[in-house]
């Protein structure tokens, strides 16, 4: 039983004839009968919280930046009219900071027999899982004088997904994708393409795109256009080692890895090229395969939700040989990993032509847009300072650069905000190039 501010105050005015002889609040009671009274016949009125039912419905996933609503469904068994104040405990993730008290404490009122909805708003801050913690209640009788509190565990799990913020970029992707397809003017032949359609020759066509033959049934010139190939295999791997847990700006950099896959995967779909998904440091973390049809957003999304960074060294040869076990055909790499001198060095490099041997490898990585800041400081000595040691940085990521490019790796370096549309772009090139 635990009383209420407005029983201590009630305790102490009728006690004070004799609150010298009696100063614990337990004395004031045992001395004023009349409220002790009231306080036994409140407590006896209140509704027990022990018997109480609880279930939960609403969303069980929510992009992070968004809101998410988790209804709370309270039904009172007993004969007693429920009174209470109830808090609906969360991680503390699961709020913008200084709303969980307002977003997470309600007051309600269930009459005997019947059933009350509570509607709890998060909105997550932070990425994965967030699983409800309890249930704390606090029943009232009907002066206000005692409570009864109890907790109960009520599951509930709402998944925050990756906000894919670079999916504005998607539509003007898409419409390059259509001219690469040759569903415009613009049509383009490598070596990787494949034969669409024949038309009518014009001036500036390529001459090695006649068709002899079509020309010799016909009275005009006619060429043959072509398409980039579809249903080519297209392996993304996440670095989900140390490195991928340095901020960049306000975000881990896994996060704007995350971001650039999931453009990656969307355009790549479309275009109909297959696309799965492996996160790795020293053993798989998650990973998405053999969806060949229809949109492996989801799948994608829904499993790159819960990945964190992992504070160990990443294991080249261990990532190298998940690559392969994963893409035995001739397959589109793109790993997303750091352009650190060391980590290259020591781990990529050295199983790098394991991979180009059979696949077409592409790295990309997250750049520190402070480095290019401290690069341009000028006006003090410290900043003279600052610009030398932004200028290094920058010197060691463009010699590391050229070390993955000479043996035939394509390399995509950007800030968090540009790495989804360039490493967009450097898919379209290689796929209008038919190096895919």
């Amino acid at each position: 039983m635990a009383l209420t501010g407005r029983t201590a105050l009630l305790a102490a005015l009728g006690s004070l004839p004799v609150g010298i002889l009696a100063p614990s609040w337990t004395g004031m009671l045992a001395v004023n009968a009349p409220l002790s009274l009231a306080i036994l016949c409140d407590y006896a009125l209140a509704a027990p919280v022990r018997t109480l039912r609880f279930t939960r419905s609403g969303d069980t996933s929510v992009r992070l930046g968004d809101s998410a609503e988790v209804q709370l469904t309270v039904t009172n068994p007993s004969g007693r009219r429920l009174r209470a104040h109830l808090r609906d405990a969360w991680p503390p993730s699961s709020w913008l900071t200084g709303t969980e008290q307002a977003a997470s404490r309600h007051k309600l009122t269930v009459p005997a027999g019947e059933r009350r909805r509570l509607t709890t708003v998060l909105r997550p801050t932070r990425r994965g899982d967030r699983q409800a913690e309890r249930v704390t209640i606090r029943s009232y009788g009907p002066l206000g004088l005692v409570a009864r509190q109890g907790n109960h565990s009520v599951p509930w799990t709402v998944r925050v997904l990756p906000p894919f913020t670079s999916r504005k970029h998607l539509p003007s992707r898409l419409a390059r994708l259509r001219e690469l397809d040759g569903r415009t003017s613009v049509l383009i032949r490598g070596q990787g393409t494949e034969f669409d359609s024949l038309r009518d020759y014009v001036p500036g066509d390529d001459t090695r795109s006649i068709d002899w033959r079509a020309t010799a049934r016909q009275t005009t010139v006619v060429v043959r256009t072509w398409r980039p190939e579809r249903d080519r295999h297209i392996l993304v791997v996440l670095d989900t080692g140390r490195t991928s847990a340095g901020r960049v700006g306000n975000v881990p950099r896994l996060d704007a890895s995350m971001d650039a896959a999931l453009l990656l995967a969307a355009l790549a779909s479309r275009a109909g090229d297959r696309v799965d998904v492996l996160a790795y440091d020293r053993r798989v973390r998650a990973q998405v395969q053999g969806r060949s049809a229809g949109d492996p957003l989801p799948a994608v999304v829904n499993a790159l939700a819960p990945l964190e960074p992992e504070l160990v060294e990443t294991d080249a040869r261990g990532l190298s040989a998940a690559v392969l076990h994963s893409a035995p055909r001739r397959s589109l790499i793109v790993l997303l990993t750091s352009l650190d001198t060391a980590p290259i060095e020591e781990g990529l490099l050295p199983v790098l032509p394991q991979l180009t041997k059979r696949h077409t490898v592409l790295v990309a990585s997250v750049a520190d847009p402070h480095i290019e800041r401290m690069s341009n400081s000028r006006g003090t000595v410290e900043a003279v300072y600052e610009a030398a040691a932004g200028t290094q940085s920058q010197a060691q990521r463009r010699r590391t650069a050229e070390q993955l490019q000479r043996h035939g790796v394509t390399v995509v370096d950007a800030t968090p905000d540009n790495l989804a549309p360039a490493l967009a772009d450097a898919y379209l090139a290689l796929k209008a190039a038919g190096r895919l």
